[in-house]
């Protein structure tokens, strides 16, 4: 607990960030309309047949949640593309992301209003800046 308030790890937060991603995706609901029943489509290829290499399986498979990070290809391919763990992959886009995001500024009002809220805490605290009285 000691440490919770001065370390922080990037490649976690990047992780933390990939899982909500997913989460905000399935709370998005799954959508039910004809196209997507495809009961045309389980008559057409029947019991028993192979609705994995259907075109609309592909088709609606795009939809669903596509992580960035975590690795859903099979072992063999994992180990020929590197066999890197979910975490050094997180390692990597945090570095890349410190590397070239360029944020955006902030409105001038929102500036001042976050100078605002850290001269209110620091005066709660007794901390003074340079210029206070």
């Amino acid at each position: 607990m000691i440490e919770s308030g001065v370390t922080f790890d990037f490649a976690q937060l990047v992780i933390d960030n990939e899982l909500a991603r997913m989460i905000k995706h399935v709370l998005g609901g799954i959508p039910v309309r004809d196209e997507t029943l495809a009961v045309e489509v389980i008559a057409e290829i029947g019991p028993f047949g192979d609705f994995l290499s259907h075109e609309d399986t592909y088709r609606f498979m795009r939809s669903q949640s596509q992580p960035r990070l975590i690795d859903r290809r099979v072992h063999e391919d994992w180990q020929a593309a590197g066999a890197t763990s979910l975490y050094e992959r997180a390692v990597s886009e945090a570095r890349r992301i410190l590397a070239t995001h360029q944020p955006e500024p902030l409105a001038d009002d929102v500036r001042a209003q976050v100078r605002e809220i850290v001269a209110n805490a620091d005066r709660a605290a007794g901390v003074h800046m340079a210029g206070d009285q």
